[in-house]
């Protein structure tokens, strides 16, 4: 490694000047660190391992540090708990248990998490692998939408390696933007999955730290399922997060849409959203009417109905712009490949017509037809809280963790949309019968 003597910045051997200050580059144990008066941890060894380099983004919950790992002799972001909220025990664990669940996940497309350490100033840090890059969230609030081939390529890569987690009884539960990480190659992006802190282990020996009617995620990106906090939630609400951050990337706006943390609920609840292809009229990237099927599909409110992996919505994601194949191929095509079997096939999408079923009893409930058809007017888009390029952890900002109460202060909005999905499965359960 080598580092810069001015900003503290760590770079491999083969740099030989830092493109931020222009400073040459020495060896990092003959390149003093930079004094930082705003933070005494700066130059300190933490866990007799890491020296800490320089402080690389702050939130809520703690504060990220660029340290060189003294003993493999590599750079590492470390993530440390500011003191309040090390006297949280659920807080804590949760911390903890991202590196106990990094421990037994492959790391192709997903953070590698290194080492847990208490700290001398009574909180924990988190070691992981140092990325280059910056987070999808970024990339969306700088150019609004992507193309679809780095969309294909990069859905393709997060279902590699979210299926491998689920295979492994393992949900994420916190899909967004802020929580994918783009490494810009000459390829394409290499995209990692991060925040594993918030992840619902459905293994038959798992430790419970949420409490039954919790909702835990982000709002915008929530399954029905998990807004109402039901403890059958499954790796089918991951399929539904990665469908709404694949609606954003497309529209530049989220499916689902409110001014609070409720009324988003009851959206996810209630409502279907504008078809994309209608949304993303005008757009950099035109949308073909038969990614609008595949979205309702991935959207429906009822789990068992819904697509039945990111693989599978991956798959029908790439075959929606004409591409042949599976998301296996798609993740390791150079992204420009990927653009040019797209642009043969778009024009021909575009003018496809995609036949609208005909509307059931069932669809009011969980509908598809709303979603593929002409939907009312949305509301002018309100946009999820726009975080900085690099964020500490997830729950610093749009993450919510919020008990929904069983008393009669139940909030009116969240009552309703239970009980129209309650009243919807009855109806379905009375048609088969009836047949």
């Amino acid at each position: 490694m080598k580092a810069c003597a001015q900003c503290g910045r760590l770079y491999p051997d083969d740099a030989g000047f830092c493109p931020v200050d222009g400073a040459q580059l020495g060896r990092p144990t003959s390149v003093p660190v930079p004094v930082d008066a705003t933070d005494k941890r700066v130059g300190q060894l933490i866990g007799e391992r890491y020296q800490i380099r320089r402080v690389v983004a702050d939130g809520g919950m703690g504060r990220v540090y660029e340290a060189l790992d003294m003993r493999d002799k590599r750079n590492v972001a470390l993530k440390i708990l500011h003191a309040e909220v090390a006297g949280d025990e659920v807080a804590v664990e949760r911390f903890k248990r991202e590196f106990e669940v990094s421990k037994q996940l492959p790391h192709d497309y997903i953070v590698d998490v290194l080492d847990f350490q208490p700290t001398k100033d009574s909180t924990y840090a988190l070691a992981m692998e140092y990325l280059y890059g910056e987070e999808l969230r970024a990339t969306l609030k700088r150019e609004g939408v992507i193309s679809p081939a780095r969309l294909v390529r990069m859905l393709s890569q997060i279902a590699i390696g979210l299926d491998n987690a689920h295979r492994l009884q393992f949900v994420h539960r916190d899909l967004k933007p802020d929580n994918l990480f783009l490494g810009q190659t000459s390829d394409g992006d290499i995209v990692k999955i991060l925040d594993f802190g918030s992840v619902k282990d459905k293994g038959d020996n798992a430790k419970k730290l949420t409490v039954l009617g919790t909702t835990i995620g982000s709002p915008f990106y929530m399954a029905p399922e998990q807004a109402q906090g039901l403890d059958t939630l499954d790796h089918r609400a991951d399929v539904w997060a990665l469908a709404a951050i694949t609606y954003e990337c497309v529209t530049g706006q989220v499916p689902f849409q409110g001014n609070n943390g409720p009324s988003i609920l009851l959206e996810i609840l209630t409502k279907e959203p504008k078809a994309a292809s209608v949304v993303a009229q005008g757009k950099k990237y035109p949308v073909p009417p038969t990614l609008d099927r595949v979205l309702a599909q991935a959207f429906k409110k009822m789990a068992a109905l819904r697509t039945e992996s990111v693989g599978a919505l991956a798959d029908s994601v790439g075959r929606a712009y004409g591409l042949d194949g599976d998301h296996l191929a798609w993740a390791r095509t150079g992204e420009a490949d990927l653009a040019k079997q797209i642009e043969a096939k778009l024009p021909g999408l575009l003018a496809t017509k995609v036949d609208v079923p005909k509307k059931t009893v069932a669809d009011d409930f969980f509908g598809e037809s709303s979603a593929l058809g002409e939907a009312p007017e949305a509301a002018p888009p309100i946009q999820p809280p726009v975080s900085s390029a690099v964020r500490p952890w997830s729950s610093d900002n749009d993450t919510v963790s919020m008990e929904i109460p069983t008393k009669p202060a139940l909030p009116l909005l969240l009552l309703v949309g239970g009980s129209a999905l309650l009243v919807g499965v009855l109806v379905v359960v009375v048609l088969v019968l009836l047949r």
